[in-house]
């Protein structure tokens, strides 16, 4: 099954009416040489409470305390990265095809970006790697180096969400549990966990989106952030991001196909931890690869104003750590 939008598809325009018009659509991102695409949803520009309510059912002390926090416009991708997307990154066969739309936000030759180590092991632990399911078993710096193999191949930079962007697209305008209210009665409906998956992951866009179009944004797998983890909470985090200067523990958001309804909540936070790579046979342990953690996987955005170019690493996990 292959996955498509009915989307606007993304037209390069003139001067200023090409600005406007990229912050007012969606759009899907073609790659060359080869039939797999990338759906991307606008996510518009706002303000948001970050965390949970005291008396939130499920809530956790590092969920607050809650905070005001203003996002800018960014694109998201409507599903989780699959094997069909992360497998172009592995192989590197399309490196060097020509692109006749390629954008002009980054100017990176593709040479220059790391190439991922070819996987020891099925990481999907036997759940499919076939077309349409996530990714996973990823660290975060793999999954960031993906974002920047694809914005050499694109000319669009893209990146990791935030844990403030993650939150604020999954909520689409909603600050209770859930998207859709407080009642997790019909979580069923929207999201693959504990109560409805059977033990594994599933395809993507199984599930009814959120209202800003957004698949699997919870369940199915836990996707990463870009921010470190902090124990305590926001008190004295740098919001809207925290920047990860350490492995571990890094921000996971959405809970996954093995957790509880309550660790789906839009505001609930996982930290990573390097226990998932226990049998990692490796010396010294992949930068890549997990061997335990097959319910982690990730999505990517990609800002309305890009950074920079002496802010691209800013964002790319690649000399932090």
């Amino acid at each position: 099954m292959k996955i498509r939008t009915t989307s606007v598809l993304f037209v390069l325009m003139a001067a200023f009416g090409s600005a406007y018009a990229q912050k007012q659509s969606n759009y899907t991102q073609d790659l060359p040489g080869v039939d797999v695409s990338l759906d991307m949803i606008a996510i518009p520009s706002g303000t948001f409470h970050m965390g949970s309510k005291e008396g939130e059912p499920g809530r956790n002390i590092d969920e607050g305390p809650v905070r005001e926090i203003k996002v800018e416009g960014f694109w998201m991708s409507k599903f989780e990265i699959t094997w069909e997307l992360y497998n172009l990154f592995i192989d590197r066969a399309i490196d060097d095809l020509k692109y006749e739309t390629k954008g002009n936000e980054v100017q990176l030759d593709t040479d220059a970006v790391s190439g991922a180590t070819t996987p020891y092991v099925d990481m999907s632990l036997g759940m499919g790697r076939e077309e349409n399911y996530p990714a996973v078993n990823i660290t975060q710096r793999a999954a960031s180096t993906f974002c920047e193999w694809l914005s050499s191949i694109t000319g669009h930079y893209y990146r990791l969400p935030t844990e403030a962007e993650w939150e604020y697209a999954a909520r689409a305008g909603n600050e209770q549990s859930y998207y859709f209210g407080d009642d997790p009665s019909n979580l069923e409906e929207y999201a693959w966990f504990k109560d409805n998956s059977e033990g594994t992951y599933h395809q993507v866009g199984m599930k009814k989106p959120n209202p800003w179009g957004l698949y699997d944004i919870y369940g199915n797998v836990a996707e990463w952030t870009l921010d470190q983890y902090i124990e305590n909470g926001y008190s004295n985090a740098r919001l809207p991001f925290e920047p990860s200067v350490n492995e571990y523990p890094v921000a996971i958001r959405g809970g996954s196909f093995r957790d509880v309804a309550q660790q789906l909540r839009s505001a609930s936070r996982l930290a990573s931890d390097p226990i998932w790579k226990q049998r990692d046979p490796q010396f010294p342990r992949s930068k890549w690869w997990f061997t335990d953690a097959a319910f982690v996987g990730f999505r990517i955005v990609r800002p309305f104003t890009p950074p920079p170019k002496d802010e691209y690493y800013k964002y790319w996990i690649k000399n932090q750590y």
